[in-house]
């Protein structure tokens, strides 16, 4: 059954796109996650980072792998429409969580978001995959640029350490090096986007952001789901999210105890 949110263009526009813009999918839990995030912020987990060098304007926050101790965004996640949503877009009969992520730009952070995909820092490959990128805050010049069409790149990016602006993994000829979409003449999918919308696009879709040079907050809430296909795939290094202790095998599902399924077997 089709939710009255998506349409069958979306879900076109995401198959061969890689990104589309779901609008109000938060519509209902805008000032919950906001707690979230707040909440978050105060009492940060143990990936929690700060994206900036000694210098450079503004503060970077992000964070990741906190729903289960945050009440506010297992309550959104279990509770709103986004794994219907997900089900949709991805043309999948399960969806299965596997991490949310936050991300803050203050007024006055001028960096940017680098261009990368998701997938190569993640140990799950599929093509049934979906982040949904929510501003809590509107946006427009510091809103997520997706690249059409990346998702179905034959060689992935190379990720990137943000800060420290190295190789994440040593075997850098199993990527292509990051392009520059802008200078390249890609077709880039920017919308502006008002609290509770949400871009969602697959792991392999190439993205960033502008800094926010804007006097207003730029807070997102991120969620990372899997569809039917997804696999656990071993990586050359420690991945992003590392999970340690996961026990998992090349080939199988992600646990289920792990990783709950929220639509579906």
């Amino acid at each position: 059954m089709s939710h009255p949110l998506v349409t069958d263009a979306d879900v076109e526009a995401y198959q061969r796109d890689g990104a589309v813009v779901i609008r109000g999918l938060w519509a209902d839990w805008v000032e919950p996650l906001r707690a979230g995030i707040a909440r978050n912020m105060d009492e940060p987990g143990p990936y929690a980072a700060e994206n900036l060098k000694p210098g450079e304007g503004g503060r970077f926050f992000d964070d990741y792998c906190n729903w289960e101790r945050i009440p506010e965004f297992a309550d959104a996640i279990r509770h709103s429409p986004v794994a219907a949503v997900a089900a949709q877009l991805m043309r999948s009969q399960s969806v299965q969580m596997f991490h949310d992520h936050v991300l803050v730009k203050e007024p006055g952070t001028s960096k940017p978001t680098p261009w990368h995909q998701d997938g190569p820092y993640y140990f799950v490959e599929g093509q049934q995959t979906v982040s949904f990128w929510s501003p809590l805050d509107p946006v427009t010049d510091a809103t997520l640029r997706c690249v059409a069409g990346s998702h179905l790149w034959p060689k992935p990016v190379l990720p990137t350490r943000w800060l420290a602006e190295t190789s994440f993994y040593p075997d850098e000829d199993a990527y292509m090096p990051v392009p520059d979409p802008d200078a390249e003449g890609m077709t880039v999918l920017e919308w502006a986007l008002e609290p509770g919308d949400a871009v969602a696009f697959n792991f392999l879709t190439l993205h960033g952001s502008r800094g926010n040079t804007t006097q207003n907050r730029r807070r997102a809430f991120s969620l990372r789901l899997v569809g039917d296909d997804a696999r656990y795939v071993e990586r050359p290094g420690r991945t992003s999210p590392p999970y340690p202790g996961h026990d998992m095998q090349p080939g199988q599902r992600l646990r289920e105890d792990w990783f709950p399924m929220l639509r579906g077997a």
